[in-house]
C-alpha cells in the first residue's frame, strides 16, 4: 500500500502514467467504449479499473496527473448523439472535478471524432462506468520545479 494515492489506481495503471510524457494523451473511457478493439489497433496500453465509474477514476487521477497548459485544450468528451449540447451525468461529473481542480472545462468532441483521438491515446483506463457518454480524454502537461 502506498500513502495518499487511490487504491483505484492499480500497479499497472501507476506504471503505464509514469511511463507517459508531455502531450501524451490519456482515455479514461466507460464499460461501453470498445476499449480492448481501440487498444488493439493502436498499440495504446489498456488497463481496466471496472471497480470503480470514469468520475471516481478521474478523481483519483487529478491529484498526480499534470493536464497540459501550453495547448488550448487539454480535456475532451464525447458529445451526444444527435443532442451535441446535452450534458450527461458523467460529463456533468468530469466537470465538476476539473473545476474543483482548478482546471479548464473539456471541450467536447463527436463521436466518431472522440474515437479518432482516443486512436491516438497512449493509456486507456477502462472503468466500470456504466452510464453513456462516461467518457474522457486528458493530455499530459509537465511537472516543473520552477
Amino acid at each position: 500500500m502506498l500513502k495518499t494515492i487511490s487504491p483505484l489506481l492499480t500497479p499497472d495503471a501507476l506504471h503505464a502514467l509514469a511511463s507517459m510524457g508531455h502531450g501524451d494523451d490519456l482515455a479514461i473511457v466507460d464499460a461501453n467504449f470498445p476499449a480492448a478493439q481501440v487498444a488493439r489497433q493502436s498499440g495504446a496500453r489498456l488497463v481496466q479499473i471496472t471497480g470503480a465509474d470514469a468520475p471516481a477514476v478521474l478523481a483519483a487521477l487529478l491529484p498526480l496527473f499534470p493536464l497540459d497548459t501550453f495547448v488550448p485544450q487539454c480535456a475532451w468528451t464525447m458529445q451526444v448523439v444527435g443532442d451535441s449540447r446535452a450534458v450527461p451525468p458523467p460529463v456533468a461529473e468530469f466537470r465538476k472535478l476539473l473545476h474543483t481542480a482548478g482546471e479548464r472545462e473539456p471541450a467536447t468532441l463527436e463521436r466518431f471524432a472522440f474515437y479518432e483521438q482516443a486512436q491516438r491515446a497512449f493509456l486507456i483506463l477502462r472503468s466500470g462506468e456504466q452510464r453513456k457518454y462516461g467518457n474522457l480524454i486528458l493530455r499530459k502537461g509537465v511537472v516543473s520545479t520552477d
